[in-house]
């Protein structure tokens, strides 16, 4: 093996990163190596690069297994005791080239603005541009500000500058990422919102196609960004809400911002603005002192908002966390729920897109035969060719999980 694998686990931003890991090692001269960039959301995604690393191992043995990421930021120790891990990075050494040149493992206070340059991402229609870092909310479940740090946001200079160079090497749609998206720009002078810096961005970027946001905290889209989503067609027309549950009593003992009746609102009101629009969510099945009409309220959230790609997190305590102290519901009853919400997405999703047939939407090409929608959906087409173009297709069929389309004459 003479390329340097990186194996992925976890959010968008971990996916952005990873690509600067890539660079990072190649620069530093590193070779036939496996870097492991870890999740620590779940202790389902922790078990999962465990047995990727033990994976690695036995698919190639001499290889140099380095592991990374958020679950290596907080218990460096636990992978450090790993037979098959060589060395262990932390989430700042990591996007370093010099981090890849010793044995040393670098560490660092994670305050440091990741602003890293990603020309392109190999093999991929679309590309992540990461405008923010970090996060100042500390919901009861979470470790991830832990393994982050503080909110820190990356100027707009450099988001433009960066967003330029994306379209130049070919990208026709750029997905903007963070931990805390909508938390953008209250650490920069002036305190620009999200919303303002997207407008700034399309316009200092006028031949960027399409626009993508990940996942949004429903307690803070801006006005600017409500403005945006009604009038400006390269946004595209899909936006994930981190909900986490549809009880309000859940939602306080999350620390969560906003309520149910939020929830409600904000996507009834995207929806008036884009009829277009389509609405995923991260729900959590199985909170400490969830009960099964609690469950409930979550259940039916699915179909109150009109969520149509519903991300399902069976809830997992994580050590150090205020929830982990919480009374803990038992595993079958977690993952019960987390089966009943993943099957009314899976519901939802066939509703959304059988409703979609007949329409005409842009679809992005992402590989021979396969797009995405402007609303996110896959689209399966029998026109061969176009990777990265954007074609104009008629909706004629669903399939349940994905729509079928044939080029508008």
């Amino acid at each position: 093996m003479q390329d340097n694998e990186v194996i992925t686990f976890g959010c968008r931003l971990n996916a952005f990163e990873s690509e600067v890991i890539c660079r990072a090692a190649a620069t530093a001269g590193l070779a036939g190596a496996v870097i492991v960039n870890t999740c620590a959301v779940t202790a389902e995604a922790e078990r999962q690069a465990r047995q990727a690393i033990r994976r690695a191992r036995r698919r190639h043995p001499g290889a140099s297994i380095i592991v990374t990421g958020c679950a290596a930021e907080l218990t460096p120790e636990r992978y450090a005791a790993l037979p098959e891990v060589d060395r262990v990075l932390d989430n700042q050494a990591k996007l370093r080239p010099q981090s890849y040149l010793s044995g040393d493992g670098p560490t660092a206070d994670l305050v440091e603005t990741a602003a890293h340059l990603v020309d392109g991402f190999e093999g991929k229609s679309r590309a992540f541009l990461q405008v923010q870092q970090g996060c100042d909310h500390r919901c009861t479940f979470c470790v991830i500000p832990y393994a982050r740090g503080p909110s820190r946001s990356v100027p707009m200079g450099v988001i433009a500058g960066q967003a330029r160079r994306l379209v130049a090497a070919g990208y026709r749609e750029i997905v903007l990422t963070g931990v805390d998206l909508t938390a953008y720009g209250a650490d920069l002078p002036g305190k620009p919102s999200l919303g303002q810096m997207v407008r700034r961005l399309l316009t200092a970027v006028p031949e960027l196609a399409r626009l993508r946001l990940s996942s949004v905290d429903p307690a803070e889209i801006d006005p600017e960004l409500w403005r945006l989503l009604a009038e400006e067609k390269r946004l595209m027309p899909h936006l994930h809400l981190s909900l986490q549950s549809g009880d309000d009593l859940i939602l306080k003992r999350m620390k969560r911002r906003h309520s149910r009746a939020n929830s409600i609102s904000v996507a009834r009101r995207a929806c008036a603005l884009r009829p277009e629009m389509a609405l995923g969510a991260d729900l959590i099945a199985g909170f400490p002192t969830e009960t099964e009409e609690m469950f409930c309220r979550s259940l039916e959230l699915i179909a109150e908002c009109g969520l149509a790609f519903v991300h399902v997190f069976p809830y997992s305590p994580r050590p150090g966390t205020p929830a982990a102290r919480m009374p803990q519901l038992p595993d079958p009853v977690i993952k019960e729920r987390a089966a009943r919400l993943r099957q009314a997405g899976e519901t939802a999703l066939t509703a959304e897109l059988q409703s979609r047939v007949g329409t005409e939407t842009d679809v992005l090409i992402e590989r021979p035969g396969m797009g995405r929608a402007e609303f996110y959906a896959a689209v399966s087409f029998a026109t061969p060719g176009g990777e990265g173009s954007v074609r104009r297709l008629r909706l004629v069929d669903s399939t349940g999980r994905s729509l079928v389309g044939v080029p508008v004459q």
